[in-house]
């Protein structure tokens, strides 16, 4: 017993009998209302719930059919909805027919740089400002992030341009700190199996953008997304950033083929991060106009006015006249998939 759908008929009172059915064996119920019908997924280990225990849910007023899902995810399946997940912040959706862009660089180093970026990508079309403030970092001793100093120019910056902010998380601890200044909370892919952290920013409101492990599964990635969900946050970013390969012409293997494969098994949006999955700057844009040719719902690209001397990643980040010219080229591929920038 993994799904109830409800009839049209159920009302609220209905729904909460059923709610309460559940937690009365352990479970608890997320609901997902669509056009046309009312789902409750069961959260909790169903495995222990008898034949006769479903029935007596399977009879109850405003049930009108109780059932199994054989995949491990279950809130992330379309099993449990089959529409399209959309997500809205500050005007911005995320899911839908127009296509946005993050645009930032890397990591926030100083403010005169992080306002320049973000005045220009806002000009050039991008709909969302990004930066690191707390970087996870392959090397100690290199550059770590300004931590809340770099959160508050991020929000100067948002105020400044009207640009939502998406900044990564990587402690548990830096929670409450981070939520008071992003509205997208970016979940990296060292930290994709986290799973403290994932429950941690599963119990808080803001959207979570979960970018694929080092070399997950779309398996395990939609497991992590799960542990999100069950959380009570279903407003999960699915972002494609490359996994490691035996490759080693470019930075990472950027697997478009997700996109499609995703997009066929979860309802959740899925966005594709060219600039960690290339790692190459002049690869960036090709790469970022294959992931809109193949459905991609948004693109993450790294942006820095000097990368020469960026503090973190500048050999992948576009100057903002390259990024200005990409956004221009992406529109004519946009209109041709039925999308648009």
């Amino acid at each position: 017993m993994d799904i109830i759908v409800l009839n049209r008929k159920a009302t609220e009172n209905d729904i909460n009998r059923i709610l309460k059915k559940l937690e009365s064996r352990g479970l608890k119920g997320t609901i997902s209302k669509g056009t046309e019908r009312i789902v409750i997924g069961v959260i909790g280990d169903t495995s222990k719930i008898t034949e006769d225990e479903e029935n007596t849910v399977r009879v109850m007023k405003g049930v009108e059919e109780v059932m199994r899902i054989l995949k491990p995810y279950k809130l992330a399946s379309r099993d449990f909805k089959s529409q399209d997940t959309i997500i809205k912040v500050k005007g911005r959706i995320i899911g839908g027919k127009k296509i946005p862009v993050v645009a930032g660089p890397c990591a926030v180093e100083n403010r005169a740089m992080l306002m320049n970026v973000a005045e220009k990508v806002r000009a050039a079309g991008a709909s969302f400002i990004r930066g690191g403030a707390y970087k996870p970092r392959t090397s100690p001793y290199a550059f770590q992030g300004l931590g809340e100093e770099g959160l508050q120019y991020l929000a100067e910056a948002s105020k400044k341009t009207g640009l939502p902010v998406v900044t990564e998380i990587m402690d548990p601890r830096d929670l409450d700190t981070i939520l008071k200044y992003t509205d997208i909370i970016q979940i990296g892919a060292r930290n994709m199996q986290n799973f403290r952290l994932l429950l941690e920013v599963g119990m808080c409101h803001k959207p979570v953008l979960l970018k694929r492990g080092l070399s997950a599964t779309i398996k395990e990635w939609l497991m992590a997304a799960e542990y999100i969900m069950s959380k009570g946050n279903q407003q999960v970013i699915l972002c494609e950033r490359g996994i490691r390969t035996f490759e080693t012409a470019t930075r990472n293997t950027l697997d478009l083929s997700s996109v499609p494969v995703l997009q066929q098994t979860t309802h959740l949006p899925v966005v594709v991060d060219p600039s960690h999955g290339v790692g190459k700057w002049d690869l960036v844009a090709p790469m970022a106009k294959a992931a809109v040719a193949a459905g991609a719902d948004g693109l993450l690209i790294e942006v820095h006015t000097d990368p020469e001397n960026a503090m973190s990643d500048g050999e992948q980040s576009l100057k903002p006249d390259a990024f200005k010219k990409l956004m221009s080229e992406l529109k004519p591929i946009a209109k041709a998939v039925g999308r648009e920038i």
